[in-house]
């Protein structure tokens, strides 16, 4: 999840605002109409991450997002690269901006002893308007961290990976996050608890208001080699995770994202389904 996006890309791009044709495929960005309902989601951020999108250039990606009906992406770096220059950055503002679509995170992104490499993280986050940077750091880089989070006002999110990871359980983000920073918590990752064969409500549950993003994800079998399914119709409860998150004070500038990464190819009928699945969920919670 490291591809860098190319430069020609951007510079593809940076008529986007305008709607003139997009890349070398002719493809435009839609304008996002107006809003013709409620909100389905009820308040809840709900977005993408765009690694599900990964077969897609940008311009395709960001159509089927808007297509999709939703107004939040989690870049991953091969649509938004961390080292962008500001004239890059300032033109994805200008095409998010038209399209009606804010960035709710990105990642994920690697942490190391590398102060310098660090800084330029957050540097880059605080330009493109990133909250929330969805992470794998290494141990020795928490307390550069704490520092940074607490100059830029920007959440790390430590995502797990499953078996064998670094993050492969709740007992390690739990350490991990003990007697840090406030704005150092996690994202979980549904799909990778399930594999770990772990309860994701339970990490809602356990972490509380450390817990700032979410990959919403299922799977087939709660085992380390598995592929992901429609919400709701593997090992995930749906309703119970938003009622966790929800007794949590997940907060409204959090990211979640659902993040399908079987059928990259064509994956859009699946994450349909998986909004279907989010939108019943979240009618069903009972009221506050």
């Amino acid at each position: 999840m490291q591809t860098p996006l190319a430069r020609r890309t951007f510079l593809g791009l940076a008529s986007a605002a305008c709607l003139t044709p997009l890349g070398t495929t002719g493809q435009r960005l839609l304008a996002a109409e107006p809003d013709g309902e409620k909100d389905p989601y009820h308040g809840w951020p709900i977005g993408v991450q765009s690694y599900s999108l990964r077969k897609f250039d940008l311009p395709k990606a960001l159509r089927h997002i808007q297509g999709l009906g939703l107004g939040y992406v989690e870049f991953y770096p091969g649509h938004f690269d961390p080292a962008s220059s500001k004239k890059q950055i300032e033109e994805m503002a200008a095409i998010l901006k038209k399209a009606k679509l804010t960035i709710s995170a990105h990642g994920v992104n690697g942490f190391t002893a590398d102060r310098d490499a660090n800084r330029r993280l957050f540097e880059f986050a605080k330009a493109a308007g990133i909250r929330n940077i969805t992470a794998n750091p290494a141990p020795d880089s928490f307390d550069h961290l704490d520092e940074l989070v607490d100059e830029f006002d920007i959440r790390i999110c430590i995502h797990n990976h499953g078996p064998d990871a670094l993050y492969d359980g709740l007992e390690s983000v739990a350490k991990a996050v003990q007697g840090r920073h406030r704005l150092i918590g996690a994202c979980v990752d549904t799909g990778h608890v399930l594999r770990s064969n772990e309860d994701p409500v339970a990490w809602v549950k356990e972490l509380g208001p450390r817990v700032f993003a979410i990959h919403l994800k299922d799977v087939a079998e709660r085992r380390k080699r598995t592929h992901d399914v429609v919400l709701g119709t593997g090992h995930l409860e749906v309703p119970a995770l938003f009622a966790a998150l929800r007794n949590a004070g997940f907060p409204s500038d959090g990211s979640l994202s659902i993040e399908y990464e079987s059928n990259p190819d064509n994956p859009i009928d699946d994450i349909q389904q998986c909004l279907v699945v989010i939108k019943q969920a979240v009618r069903k919670l009972p009221a506050a």
